[in-house]
């Protein structure tokens, strides 16, 4: 990117000089580190000793590389000196900021909040002097115009909270952790951002590259010895769209910039910027980039045969199906697709549970969310995948041999699993809303297909009888099982019928039930876009930080048109509460009034292992084992209401529900509380297997 000038600069130097930035000598500093002195990062850094330079010499040839300088601080090549402003692609202006705190950390978080990045989740360590320094002096000079800064003292929870924000706004939201150690710490939140496709930027800083005192951030504690790692982006790098390393300020706008485009573009998921204190402290002359130049890569639709081949297909078939996963994630698609099953009555539409509602519960097409094992996909003789990544599995189920199937992803080759393929007629790398969008269109425009559907008139009616008939069979189903037992156990379908019934009809539901969430999307029937959002992944934990996220989200968006944020309701296993880091997550949720109602499924144990074990060793000696003997089991069981009491300093709604007849009275209790602004944790004591 190029410097746009504010005024000619009266010489143009060699490219040489572009390569480093050459303030005015006075700003130089001297620091005593164990009896040394050394130089600000302010002064040239190529070229010059820390001993015996003359002062009167440092000056003069700052002052004469300065007149080679433009007033944007870089040097400006002869070569690209007569460039013509208007097309350039960066651009400077005043900004109101001291230039001798102008450093890269803080031009870093101007990145960020001109790239639409609204919070930042910190967990600070060693590396972040200069980080610390551009939050207060952004707090305190650009109150309106600087991100918000929240402080998680897991980094597990900030990442879930970054990746809940991200996931219900689309917009990519930032972390902050501590060097390899913070990194690590993140963990399985990588995972589920990136599985989840999640946008998120995460920065970390470097062990110090120089131990003398060389330059500003200079080693000054044990620990920057300790720390130091070969490549530190490298124990994240295989989970992120994009991993690198600042090596200079200069350019850190369009580092940011850059990482954030890989984020925003599809897939979408995690990027991860690292730099070293001595780079995060250098001091640049205020800059600022055109932003417009850096939206992200955006997909087309069908080629115009492949929509003709499968609009025709579905009109063609007796049973056809749409699995999905992801579409959901834009909002606009849920209702696309009701467009194309009330134009193809008989569709039916099936959720793999990839992350967000895709298809809403009071259509009778719905199947509801089932994880890639559905008698449907073995009776459907034409296939749509769209955006999936799990539309069945071939050990459980898998379509038959003369179905049709026709597989339209953002990435359809799955770049990131080694093993993954489905055998489809045709494969189209396509955004899911303008794929439907092109398949309606020639459903309704294409002479050829509207006479095979008109054709059809009769047949179609019995199909959509027929589709009725199905979709009240399985609410009737829904409805058995959700009735409690006489004695007053219940299971979490009990439980969620009286949730969706008591919660606010726009309720946004956070869900990581793990074994349940079959029985929890099936009482729940979300109908609106964006009200369900379930974990991305297979790291347990993230519903905690992920329900504060939706939360926070949700009432930032809600400010900005003068409105009011959404009720958000955590549904939870117990073994899952507990490695979503508890207090962290509600010490978050009372500092900063961020009031979610949890609901704990409190089945004493992780069972997913236990069906995990029955799927391989049905007929083993662990089947018919305890789950004391197979290591499952939570006795006794923790006191989770209270733990997040602890956490929040008392103030929590704290309650357990161990009978049907208390039920209902709690959960109205516990809804009141958040309404009013305080979180809420109900463990429910639920049965297995319904």
């Amino acid at each position: 990117m190029l410097a746009r000038l504010r005024t000619p600069p009266p010489h143009s130097p060699t490219t040489s000089h572009y390569l480093r930035l050459l303030p005015h000598a006075s700003s130089r500093q001297e620091h005593p580190v164990r009896g040394r002195r050394f130089i600000s990062s302010r002064e040239p850094q190529g070229g010059l000793s820390t001993a015996g330079t003359p002062r009167q010499n440092l000056k003069s040839r700052s002052l004469r590389a300065l007149s080679l300088t433009n007033i944007s601080g870089f040097p400006q090549p002869r070569s690209l000196s007569t460039t013509p402003a208007t097309t350039t692609s960066v651009t400077t202006s005043k900004v109101d900021v001291s230039p001798e705190m102008y450093t890269t950390s803080f031009a870093f978080f101007e990145a960020l909040w001109d790239a639409g990045v609204t919070h930042v989740f910190v967990n600070l360590g060693s590396d972040h002097p200069s980080i610390i320094e551009a939050m207060v002096k952004g707090a305190r000079e650009k109150k309106d115009a600087f991100p918000r800064i929240i402080t998680c003292p897991n980094e597990m929870v900030a990442m879930s909270m970054a990746d809940g924000f991200a996931r219900l706004t689309n917009k990519p939201q930032a972390v902050i952790v501590h060097v390899d150690v913070g990194t690590q710490g993140l963990g399985a939140a990588m995972h589920n951002s990136s599985t989840g496709r999640a946008p998120v930027l995460i920065f970390a800083g470097l062990s110090p590259f120089t131990c003398e005192g060389e330059l500003r951030g200079s080693r000054t504690e044990y620990i920057h010895w300790i720390q130091d790692v070969p490549d530190q982006k490298a124990i994240v790098a295989q989970y992120c769209r994009y991993a690198a390393e600042l090596k200079t300020g200069v350019n850190v706008k369009q580092m940011v910039n850059r990482a954030l485009q890989f984020a925003k573009s599809g897939p979408q998921g995690p990027v991860y910027l690292c730099g070293a204190r001595e780079v995060m402290e250098m001091d640049l002359v205020p800059y600022e980039i055109r932003q417009g130049d850096w939206d992200p890569v955006e997909l087309g639709g069908l080629p115009k045969q492949g929509a003709k081949l499968i609009a025709k297909a579905l009109v063609e078939a007796k049973n056809p199906l749409v699995i999905t996963g992801y579409a959901g994630r834009n909002h606009e698609v849920p209702g696309k697709l009701v467009e194309l099953a009330d134009k193809l009555p008989g569709l039916r539409v099936l959720d793999t549970g990839g992350s967000e509602m895709c298809f809403p519960a009071d259509h009778p097409a719905w199947l509801g969310l089932r994880f890639g094992n559905e008698k449907v996909i073995e009776e459907a003789d034409v296939i749509v995948v769209l955006d999936c990544d799990v539309p069945w599995i071939q050990t459980q189920c898998k379509p038959r041999e003369d179905a049709k199937v026709f597989h339209i992803d953002v990435d359809p080759l799955k770049d990131m699993m080694p093993l993954f393929y489905v055998a489809a007629q045709k494969r189209y790398r396509a955004d899911s809303l303008a794929a439907v969008e092109d398949v309606l269109g020639v459903l309704e425009g294409d002479q050829e297909v509207k006479s095979l559907l008109e054709g059809q008139r009769e047949d179609r009616s019995s199909m959509g009888q027929s589709l009725k008939k199905s979709y009240q069979e399985r609410l009737d189903v829904i409805e058995a099982r959700s009735k409690p037992f006489d004695d007053g156990r219940f299971g979490t379908s009990h439980l969620c019928k009286k949730l969706r019934e008591l919660c606010p009809e726009d309720t946004i539901w956070a869900i990581e039930a793990v074994t349940n969430t079959l029985f929890v999307h099936d009482s729940i029937r979300p109908t609106i876009p964006g009200s369900w959002i379930n974990c991305g992944g297979g790291g347990l934990g993230w519903s905690g930080g992920g329900a504060l996220g939706i939360k926070l989200a949700t009432e930032h968006e809600a400010k900005l048109k003068g409105g009011k944020g959404k009720f958000v309701v955590q549904v939870v296993g117990d073994g899952t509460f507990l490695f979503s880091v508890p207090g962290s997550v509600y010490w978050i949720a009372k500092r900063y009034g961020i009031p979610v109602l949890t609901i704990v499924l409190n089945n004493k144990g992780w069972n997913a292992p236990r069906r995990s074990l029955l799927l391989v060793h049905p007929d083993g000696l662990g089947a018919n084992a305890t789950n004391e003997e197979i290591n499952i089991a939570f006795n006794p069981s923790p006191d989770y209401a209270g733990i997040a009491k602890a956490a929040a300093g008392g103030d929590v709604f704290a309650a357990r529900v161990d009978k049907a007849d208390q039920l209902e009275a709690v959960l109205k209790q516990a809804i009141e509380a958040v309404e009013g602004g305080q979180a809420a944790v109900v463990d429910c004591k639920v049965e297995l297997g319904c």
